[in-house]
């Protein structure tokens, strides 16, 4: 497993799958999207600046999700920003450990290369497999944040994990 950057087909493929409920994951369909923000990103060559990004996640060279992270802040934003990362894999990609390798090399990637002291990620309290890939790459879990995204009908309690500098990923 591998991250890189996303290539113009990785972006059409990803966001052709988005496009469904399958194809996004029951914990990522939030409905029918526009799907010109990643376009254009790429199309301004800004799809890793200085805050925030997006990787692909290939397996043996084949597409397999993408990662992404943002800068968010706990206080002033120029001391206290930290990163919020996050992942969407392909359906043939759940449920074999891809997620947590992407996700650690992620952690590794922003560590080593800012100065950033915390990344933080946020999952569905039903989402178990994503909690279990956060967990296993050292992720500890910080708290609930009820009622926190509105998808499918109705508000879903949010989890928040954390990892900071010097923590295993």
């Amino acid at each position: 497993m591998i991250l890189r950057p996303l290539s113009p087909d990785d972006i059409e493929t990803l966001l052709a799958e988005r496009l469904t409920p399958d194809g996004a994951g029951a914990f990522q369909w939030f409905g029918l999207e526009a799907r010109t923000a990643l376009r254009a990103k790429a199309s301004a060559d800004e799809l890793v600046t200085a805050e925030a990004g997006a990787l692909a996640v290939a397996v043996d060279g084949a597409l397999a999700g993408s990662v992404e992270w943002f800068r968010g802040a706990w206080g002033r934003p120029e001391t206290s920003w930290c990163w919020t990362i996050a992942i969407g894999l392909r359906p043939d990609a759940r449920g074999h450990g891809v997620g947590r390798a992407a996700q650690a090399q992620l952690v590794d990637y922003l560590f080593a290369h800012t100065r950033a002291e915390r990344v933080q990620a946020f999952t569905d309290h039903a989402n178990v497999a994503e909690q279990r890939a956060l967990e296993a790459c050292g992720f500890a879990r910080e708290g609930t944040i009820r009622r926190a995204q509105w998808r499918a009908g109705a508000w879903h309690d949010q989890l928040i994990y954390s990892i900071l500098r010097g923590e295993s990923a």
